[in-house]
């Protein structure tokens, strides 16, 4: 009787760590059903097939569920270079390789993440739980201390952190963000309190307001785009962009200073079109090699601007295609 209810101990025992091991090989899911990777807003969510569906505009990406050391990833049946990773508040989509922005979930920041302020200057990181502060009015060494998540919702995160007798506070909100020195923006607003002294500021990585999507230019100058030609730009990884410029491709590099954005080394294919088309295509391309800086309006388009205040003017491509 004692070697049956051995047996039987054994059984249940064996059967329990069987179920351990089937639930930890199962994938992961997203934590969230929509993210923003850069300009570029998705929805996730499983369909009755067992995939996963990426929705963006009115087209779809539909993946099948990978294995993954950690977090969950998804993989398009036919294209291996079409990918959605997740973990967590963020995600990351590759589209037939090209990489995009980190996908946030609504509030999340990135992670390191960096803001600072001017007048007095102050600068803060967040990284892996730790919280390095360089302090205003103070040329000591950053103060790092252990941060705590004190608040999380759709809107930003807050921060705190304590030691040397030191209290921080950091509260960030996902809106865009003026920088009150360069001008330059960026995508979240930053509320810095030290033992109750409260400072503002910028953070975030401001390429996220330009990479994700196609910009659809509509002035050049001041002059509208001629009537069934298009030119447009778009932000690649690597400090590439690309585009349409009216009758031929161009590709060039960019690099965000701390002042504004270079656009640089500019060269196009040489198909030649109607003699109007190739004077408008000349003049765009001559005016994006001399962008110095970039803003986002108040409607979300974005202004492209040179040292002399020409500007290239553009609007979020609202096709249904991911660029």
């Amino acid at each position: 009787m004692q070697c049956l209810r051995t047996l039987r101990a054994a059984c249940l025992l064996t059967v329990a760590l069987s179920l351990v091991a089937c639930a930890s090989l199962m994938p992961e899911k997203p934590s969230s059903n929509t993210y923003s990777c850069g300009q570029l807003d998705i929805r996730v969510a499983e369909t009755d097939a067992g995939l996963l569906g990426i929705d963006f505009a009115d087209q779809r990406l539909l993946l099948k569920s990978a294995e993954s050391a950690s977090g969950a990833l998804y993989v398009a049946p036919d294209n291996p270079d079409t990918r959605f990773w997740s973990k967590g508040a963020r995600a990351s989509l590759t589209v037939d390789g090209e990489r995009y922005p980190e996908c946030l979930e609504p509030g999340a920041i990135e992670d390191p993440f960096e803001a600072r302020g001017n007048e007095p200057f102050w600068r803060v990181r967040v990284a892996a739980g730790q919280l390095t502060l360089e302090r205003p009015y103070e040329s000591t060494p950053p103060l790092r201390l252990d941060a705590q998540l004190e608040q999380s919702d759709r809107h930003g995160r807050t921060f705190v952190a304590e030691g040397s007798g030191v209290r921080v506070r950091l509260r960030v909100a996902r809106q865009l963000c003026n920088d009150s020195m360069s001008g330059s923006q960026y995508p979240a607003q930053a509320r810095l309190t030290i033992n109750g002294d409260v400072y503002q500021g910028c953070g975030g990585d401001p390429v996220r307001l330009l990479r994700g999507v196609e910009w659809v230019v509509e002035t050049v100058d001041g002059l509208a785009v001629m009537e069934l030609s298009q030119m447009t730009v778009r932000f690649l990884d690597g400090q590439r962009v690309v585009g349409a410029a009216s009758c031929n491709r161009y590709a060039g590099t960019y690099r965000l200073t701390g002042e504004g954005l270079d656009v640089d080394s500019i060269a196009s294919t040489r198909m030649a079109c109607a003699p109007s088309l190739m004077k408008q295509e000349e003049r765009f391309l001559k005016l994006l090699g001399q962008i110095k800086a970039f803003r986002i309006g108040k409607h979300g388009e974005l202004n492209l601007l040179t040292l002399d205040g020409r500007t290239i003017v553009a609007h979020r491509n609202s096709g249904g295609s991911i660029p």
